[in-house]
């Protein structure tokens, strides 16, 4: 859940939202009660994205950096 992903990265539940709106992190599946379920992958991914905000990178240059970190589809 997205509370569970908040608290493990020490971020906010707003935060994942505006993360995931903005393209930075994939959009996770969802169970048959419409809550979503988030993997390793997405917590790996959020912890760059914080890590990346604490360098003062902007949204693009995480884009980009994720671009050349992040494996093909």
């Amino acid at each position: 859940r997205i509370s569970e992903l908040a608290k493990k990265a020490g971020c906010t539940v707003e935060s994942i939202r505006f993360y995931e709106n903005h393209d930075l992190i994939p959009r996770p599946p969802r169970t048959e009660s419409n809550y979503r379920v988030y993997g390793p992958a997405h917590l790996s991914r959020l912890l760059f994205i914080r890590h990346c905000r604490s360098l003062d990178l902007s949204l693009n240059e995480i884009r980009t950096c994720l671009l050349y970190t992040s494996p093909s589809p």
